[in-house]
């Protein structure tokens, strides 16, 4: 598959024939879609509570600027370097910026869309600055050498074979196809790389005003070790992140685990 705008039909036309890939996609999403059902229909707030975000989201955006600057004098305040891009272009050289006045070769990262629609890795790459990928997902396609393939799960497509092959391969581990055994690959991969990065990149899901609280919801553990074990961290959000209050942020924590990944999130 190419990896370029001019052969989407082309890319459409091959994936819609292949029939491996329609049976993956197809039972990752039915468990999924299954299990977010079910938690559901256990909560009768479900759609009051999607409404109270919509309102949430529909004040922010008719108050937006006066909610960024809260946003960044309580970050601020709470010890934030606060940079504002206007671009991708911006964000991406802010960034360097800050590795290079960091002396970073080395970047950890938890899985962050922005940072793919900014173009963030191939950007480093190219200016001597390894990325590192640590959602087990975003891990396997970046060995791979392709971008995620879902937002929410990026290697959804792939059976615990493929991933086998690919850690095989890249990793020159012996084949497994055991989906225990390939995290403990990935786990023993990635602890170094935790340990002797310089800067660790992140995305964030929510950006509080009130308190100036940056969010991060994870079910892996990498998000904790990309924020705390290099010296160094960098969030990259859009302002659509931004939201008042912590008592809003109850809210949107209920809908988030169980739209994206069908989990539980009490809160």
């Amino acid at each position: 598959m190419k990896l370029d705008p001019r052969y989407f039909s082309r890319n459409v036309n091959e994936s819609l024939a292949d029939e491996h890939l329609q049976f993956v996609l197809r039972k990752a999403c039915d468990e999924v879609l299954v299990k977010r059902a079910q938690i559901v229909a256990e909560m009768p707030h479900w759609q009051r509570l999607r409404e109270a975000a919509s309102r949430i989201k529909a004040h922010v955006m008719a108050n937006l600027d006066t909610y960024l600057l809260k946003l960044e004098r309580n970050l601020t305040a709470n010890g934030v370097k606060v940079h504002w891009a206007k671009d991708a272009e911006e964000a991406r050289n802010e960034i360097l910026e800050i590795a290079r006045k960091h002396n970073v070769w080395t970047a950890v990262k938890s899985k962050s869309m922005t940072s793919e629609e900014v173009g963030l890795n191939l950007f480093l790459e190219q200016r001597k600055i390894r990325p590192v990928e640590t959602d087990l997902g975003e891990y396997i396609q970046q060995l791979s050498g392709e971008p995620p393939f879902h937002i929410v799960t990026p290697a959804m497509h792939r059976s615990r074979q493929d991933v086998g092959r690919v850690f095989a391969e890249k990793l020159g581990v012996p084949y497994t196809e055991d989906p225990e055994a390939l995290t403990r690959i990935a786990r023993e991969q990635l602890r170094n790389e935790f340990l002797t990065a310089e800067m660790g990149i992140t995305g964030a899901n929510f950006a509080v005003a009130e308190t100036g609280t940056i969010v991060i919801v994870e079910n892996e553990g990498n998000a904790r070790l990309t924020t705390t074990a290099p010296k160094v961290h960098v969030a990259l959000l859009g302002i659509e992140k931004v939201i008042p209050t912590l008592q809003d942020l109850r809210v949107f924590l209920n809908l988030l685990s169980i739209s994206s990944t069908a989990q539980r999130l009490p809160c």
